[in-house]
């Protein structure tokens, strides 16, 4: 019986995670050996555009060095030091665009009532109810999309707030007659 630890056979090869080319010391930075990272110098060039030794994605949008994703309304491709530099660089943007959904979000909490509203992404609008809720219980129920989200939105409150109590953009009404009020919009 052969109790040795010995490998026996074939060792393996590492390839590029992109292009499937063998990393060798010639196409593998030290770097990127040491963090097992599997990629070839000429696909990282390609992935990030190396350019003055800065590293650039020129379809990302990074805020403060953190990833900004393309459903943020105010995306814009860069690297900007503040929230405040790429919002105002992409607000004509946000202004004038106007498609989007208009969505119905419900919370247990308050059983009788549903909000009515907009977003370019209602997912991502969604997001923002559960960051105020330690239960993160907010639901989306209902979104559709629309050319013109503001116009639509503001249809479907008008219809809404004539068979129901308003607090804003949260009517005491079932989901059914709420969507009736958005398609009446469209």
């Amino acid at each position: 019986m052969n109790t040795s630890t010995e490998v026996i056979g074939q060792t393996h090869t590492k390839v590029c995670r992109d292009c499937t080319a063998e990393l060798t010391d010639d196409n593998w930075t030290p770097y990127f050996k040491e963090h097992d990272n599997r990629t070839c110098k000429s696909c990282y060039n390609v992935r990030h555009n190396k350019k003055n030794n800065v590293l650039t994605n020129k379809m990302r949008m990074t805020v403060n060095g953190k990833y900004v994703s393309r459903k943020h309304p105010l995306w814009k491709a860069g690297n900007y030091k503040s929230f405040n530099d790429a919002a105002f660089s992409s607000l004509v943007n946000y202004e004038s665009s106007t498609e989007g959904e208009v969505y119905i979000i419900v919370n247990n909490a308050w059983p009788e009532w549903v909000k009515i509203g907009m977003a370019v992404d209602s997912e991502d609008r969604l997001k923002g109810y559960q960051t105020g809720s330690p239960m993160r219980d907010y639901k989306l129920v209902y979104s559709v999309y629309t050319k013109d989200r503001r116009k639509t939105e503001a249809q479907a409150h008008r219809s809404a707030e004539v068979i129901a109590e308003r607090r804003g953009e949260w009517f005491k009404m079932s989901v059914g007659e709420a969507k009736e009020c958005i398609q009446h919009g469209l």
